[in-house]
């Protein structure tokens, strides 16, 4: 199966389980990490045979800065349920959000929620097989 990476997308967002943190809001950085046939998009260099990375883009962009959930982990979720609810041609979505600045009293990199979903037997989303 062939990958198509998106890297570090950043967003702007109101998750959180605290009250100042869907007030306020913060960055938080989004990575995609995508399974899918590109034989054909590779041959015929037209993009209607692949996966349009900027409407991928604008979607995640949609569920970011879009109505606050209190987990990443739900965010990270919703992510991988919309790509490939939109997109029949992924098979294997993994979704990484990073919360760079939780509100704690702590000094490290953020925090970051990575989960892995596919399209089952059945057409369902269902948690990827490693």
């Amino acid at each position: 199966m062939d990958r198509m990476l998106l890297k570090r997308m950043v967003f702007y967002g109101y998750h959180g389980v605290i009250p100042e943190e869907n007030r306020l809001g913060q960055k938080y950085y989004v990575d995609l990490d995508l399974r899918l046939d590109l034989a054909k998009a590779a041959l015929s260099d037209d993009v209607e045979d692949t996966v349009n990375y900027a409407e991928i883009h604008a979607l995640l962009k949609q569920i970011v800065e879009g109505p606050p959930v209190k987990l990443i982990e739900t965010l990270a979720a919703n992510i991988a349920s919309a790509v490939l609810g939109t997109y029949t041609i992924i098979h294997k979505a993994t979704v990484s959000v990073t919360k760079p600045n939780p509100p704690f009293d702590i000094t490290f990199d953020g925090v970051t929620v990575e989960l892995s979903r596919q399209r089952g037997p059945n057409g369902r989303i269902v948690p990827a097989e490693d």
